[in-house]
């Protein structure tokens, strides 16, 4: 079986039962995506399968054969950091770092539904999602930081958002 992620072809045999998290942590040595409580409540494993955000625990290896998976390993490097992990840094979004690879991620993943104009519960205007601090708490609140850093994460999100809007409206 194989499976393309981060832009390269993997090969591995694992049981058919095994999730897309295990695959990637323990067959593929890909151990960006964290297993937090492996029943998707806390995010740490939250990875892009076609761009979408999903928890890489709750799902089947082998149902994403054809999918193009993004992990926090792909989405930048040492030297070329993703906008998001420069934001983290800079607004300090981390303290112990383990939830921090699916809350990237995740980020990633929710600044293109935003993009999308998909609007979440938080929505005030379903036609123009607006991502101030409480649309992005909103819909960040899959990503749980036992470290509490939450200010300090819808500070990089909204940094690396408000980038994006001012990218599109010189365009």
């Amino acid at each position: 079986m194989q499976w393309t992620i981060n832009g390269r072809v993997y090969h591995a045999e694992p049981d058919i039962r095994t999730s897309l998290l295990d695959l990637l942590r323990e067959d593929l040595g890909l151990t960006g995506a964290k297993k937090g409580c492996d029943h998707g409540q806390c995010g740490a494993c939250t990875i892009l399968v076609d761009g979408r955000r999903i928890n890489s625990c709750l799902t089947l290896a082998v149902m994403h054969q054809d999918d193009a998976i993004t992990t926090i390993e792909g989405l930048g490097t040492a030297d070329a950091l993703h906008p998001l992990q420069t934001a983290f840094i800079r607004h300090d979004g981390y303290q112990c770092g383990y939830c921090t690879p699916g809350q990237i991620c995740s980020a990633a993943g929710m600044l293109d539904e935003a993009a999308r104009g998909w609007p979440s519960h938080a929505s005030a205007d379903l036609t123009a999602p607006d991502l101030g601090d409480r649309e992005i708490a909103e819909r960040m609140s899959g990503n749980i930081c036992r470290c509490a850093a939450y200010p300090n994460i819808v500070a990089a999100i909204a940094a690396v958002a408000s980038a994006d809007l001012r990218r599109a409206e010189a365009a």
